[in-house]
């Protein structure tokens, strides 16, 4: 039963309105890209009566009531009014304040259908298993301005990004080994721990609301709210600003490819697919049990264009990678014969999803011109990280899943077969400019009985210790931007697990603490070495020096930066065989120091190496003018930089 006992002034607040009808244009257009501002829960105050305006869109819904503690969740105490013919019901209810739970009570006469559901624009939810909405503000005084106006040049394709990846609840828990750590809690020691190991961006897996916690965020239910497990939207951005101060970037993971079918969520929202497709064939991923997104619908498109939005504005997010990708594009993706339908030219293409993420691109950069977006998109879709205006799906980043398949598949063998695999380490330079390319090496890699990349490794201890600062070591020397999820820096020995905290007792150990050393010193070098970063995504930055070599499993690269001045020699040695006396091709005489060499003693190696580096000789090799004899370790990486000397004719030219 609706309340009664309501003044004057209550009464002109329940005609309170946030909505214009430009609003209501741009939403039905999709073309919304703040509607946080306007649907969801706002505190306001009418006359002296303290209350929130909400709004909600049901526009299959007979009625609908806000219920949660300040009216003891009665159904129909606090009814909200249909805003024309919009869909939209909104309302002042008093009492309700900062804090304050609730839900939606929706109901149609139609089929009889009655349900709670959480608000789809919920600034912060309830701590599961409860799933209500709460009223927040978010309000905060960030200390990040230095940070904000420089972050263009961190994210620039000519930066060094390394990017570390992480999920928050299971990176470190509290003293008993169960209790998350908070926001607050991780904002003191996270950012230092991170920007010690020399990572210059930090991608956070899901954060927004979710109610499995073992989806890791990927099933989200809130796409406006920080999952409450780990603290407040204030705490969120004290952990964000903190990364900020500590001069890192923060990637959100962000999920707009799917949503979980929970009774609270999105799924049959006001009795009808509002937000995802009512044909299963459509609406319904086989894979993850899931609901897809109704691309076609300009509404779902307002909605999650103002999410990805919301993340930019509110919380300084430096980048978003949107997840799933290929799901999105192929209307056929997981699914076999009969089970799909073609779009309207007969193809599997999905064309509302590449309008969406062609739109979602263009907005984001032209809002927020600093920032990145990165896809997981594991086909061979042609111009994912070009611009739309050229065709291309506007991403500013692709992950290199074929990199990652094709390196793990060799370093897995036995260093003796490596030989008849070579060509698949050196296969990705035909295609490694087509895109701006991140390097990952991510959670997907070390779960569900994968085992750890340490356990992915052949060979006694010694040689998987060595085989995985060789891994790590030829990741950071290819070209493209690089991501390395929690726990490889230290030699995870188990799969990751997100229940527990990271095995941070391995440290005692020196295998273990020199493989962190060398993570710590890799990403150093990157981060500091122009050649390394500056042509990442620029067919001028990497060559072969010699790639033929496969009865040694060595590869030789040749690393350049924009000026001439800044070369770097990297020879890979994939078998445990230290080769002496082995020659390779130099661009230039003079010094080349030895920058770097995985098989020192204080990265837990043999100490085969250079003496500190090499002479070039005057002897032609590998179709260069100079060339250097050196010792190439065992399950190695060694990078070497030119000190002094001019550019051969040739290469100068």
């Amino acid at each position: 039963m609706a309340r009664t006992d309501l003044t004057p002034s209550t009464e002109v607040g329940r005609a309170l309105t946030l909505l214009t009808d430009d609003d209501l244009y741009l939403f039905n257009e999709g073309s919304h890209l703040r509607l946080y501002d306007k649907l969801g829960a706002h505190p306001t105050t009418v006359g002296d009566v303290e209350g929130t305006y909400f709004a909600v869109w049901a526009p299959n819904a007979d009625h609908v009531s806000v219920v949660g503690d300040e009216n003891g969740w009665e159904r129909g105490a606090d009814p909200l009014r249909p805003r024309g013919t919009s869909g939209i019901w909104e309302g002042f209810v008093p009492d309700f304040r900062h804090a304050s739970a609730y839900k939606f009570h929706i109901g149609t006469k139609a089929g009889g259908y009655k349900v709670d559901k959480a608000d789809p624009f919920a600034f912060h939810a309830e701590t599961p298993p409860r799933t209500g909405s709460k009223v927040w503000s978010l309000d905060h005084t960030w200390n990040d301005a230095a940070w904000m106006s420089s972050r263009a040049a961190h994210n620039s394709l000519e930066a060094p990004i390394s990017i570390y990846e992480l999920h928050l609840g299971s990176w470190r828990r509290g003293e008993d080994g169960v209790r998350w750590l908070s926001y607050r809690e991780l904002a003191e020691s996270l950012p230092a721990y991170i920007a010690e190991l020399g990572f210059t961006h930090v991608e956070l897996l899901p954060i927004t609301e979710h109610p499995f916690y073992g989806s890791w965020g990927y099933q989200a239910t809130g796409f406006f709210a920080p999952t409450s497990r780990y603290g407040t939207p204030q705490d969120l951005m004290t952990l964000i600003d903190a990364f900020h101060q500590a001069g890192i970037g923060v990637i959100l993971d962000w999920v707009p490819s799917h949503f979980p079918n929970d009774e609270h969520g999105l799924g049959y929202f006001d009795g009808t697919h509002l937000y995802e497709h009512a044909d299963t064939r459509q609406g319904f991923h086989p894979d993850w049990h899931s609901l897809i997104f109704n691309y076609g619908r300009a509404e779902v498109c307002s909605f999650l264009l103002s999410s990805a939005m919301f993340w930019l504005d509110h919380y300084h997010i430096d980048g978003l990678r949107v997840d799933a990708v290929a799901s999105m594009l192929y209307l056929d993706y997981s699914r076999k014969a009969g089970e799909w339908i073609p779009n309207r030219f007969g193809g599997n293409e999905n064309l509302e999803a590449i309008d969406f993420l062609r739109r979602f691109n263009q907005e984001v950069y032209a809002a927020h011109p600093g920032v990145q977006t990165l896809a997981e998109e594991s086909t061979a879709w042609p111009m994912v990280s070009r611009p739309t205006y050229v065709g291309g799906l506007g991403f500013g980043m692709k992950w290199d899943m074929g990199w990652m398949h094709d390196t793990l598949l060799v370093m897995s063998k036995e260093p003796i077969h490596r030989r008849y695999h070579h060509n698949e380490l050196t296969f990705r330079t035909v295609y490694a400019s087509s895109e701006n390319f991140c390097l990952p090496l991510s959670h997907d890699e070390v779960v569900h009985g994968k085992g750890s990349l340490l356990s992915k490794m052949p060979g006694d201890d010694w040689q998987k210790f060595a085989n995985l600062r060789l891994l790590l070591g030829y990741q950071f020397v290819s070209p493209g931007k690089k991501l390395l999820f929690m726990g490889a820096e230290i030699g995870q020995r188990r799969e990751w697990a997100h229940e527990g905290s990271l095995d941070w007792d391995l440290l005692d150990q020196p295998e273990h603490a020199g493989l962190r050393a060398w993570v710590t010193a890799l990403a150093g070098a990157y981060r500091d070495e122009p050649a390394l970063h500056e042509l990442d995504c620029h067919p001028d930055g990497f060559e072969w020096i010699d790639c033929t070599d496969w009865e040694s499993s060595i590869l030789v690269s040749l690393r350049r930066a924009r000026t001439s001045a800044d070369l770097l020699v990297v020879v890979c040695n994939f078998t445990p065989v230290v080769r002496h006396g082995y020659r390779v091709g130099a661009p230039r005489g003079g010094w080349w120091r030895e920058l770097l060499n995985s098989d020192a003693e204080e990265f837990g190696g043999s100490g085969q190496g250079n003496l500190g580096g090499k002479e070039a000789e005057p002897t032609p090799y590998h179709g260069r003018e100079f060339s250097l004899e050196l010792t190439v370790p065992p399950l190695g990486v060694v990078i070497l930089k030119s000190e002094d000397g001019e550019l051969t004719a040739g290469e100068a030219g």
